[in-house]
């Protein structure tokens, strides 16, 4: 059996640049995208660590729909698990599959340098299933216009 960690949520939401001034007004600490991404806030911002080794991020329902292979509609959580190896999410995607979940995302290369998959257990529980980031298989990111 693989050895998981949790490692990110990404929270996805219809309107990430409403969700982000929400939180910021209320005081939280939401950065702003620097000028070379600042396409990319209707569909993603990134907080601040809040411990080492674990992520969280803001993400529009289209542009989860693009990684996670989840419904254009979508809105809720996803957990990601990190595995110690790309292999190990193939084996952990075809366990969650034996165990009853629906794969929403088979494994790929993802273009943040992951092996990502995703798949959808009970409750409904979304978990995306990542290896450690390899910055050699890093591309560049989608079209922002892909999600207008």
């Amino acid at each position: 059996m693989a050895s998981l960690q949790f490692h990110q949520v990404n929270i996805v939401v219809p309107d990430v640049e409403g969700a982000a001034s929400f939180l910021r007004a209320l005081g939280a600490e939401v950065p702003e995208l620097p000028d070379q991404w600042a396409a990319w806030a209707p569909h993603h911002v990134g907080f601040p660590p809040v411990a080492t080794g674990f992520d969280a991020d803001l993400d529009s329902s289209a542009f989860a729909a693009h990684w996670g292979g989840l419904p254009g509609d979508f809105a809720g959580v996803v957990v990601n698990l990190r595995t110690t190896d790309r292999a190990a999410v193939d084996g952990v995607f075809e366990q969650a599959l034996a165990l009853g979940a629906d794969g929403l995302r088979a494994p790929y290369d993802a273009f943040f340098g992951t092996r990502y998959a995703v798949v959808r257990g009970p409750g409904p529980l979304v978990v995306g299933i990542m290896s450690p980031i390899d910055p050699e298989l890093r591309n560049d990111p989608p079209s922002v216009s892909d999600f207008a």
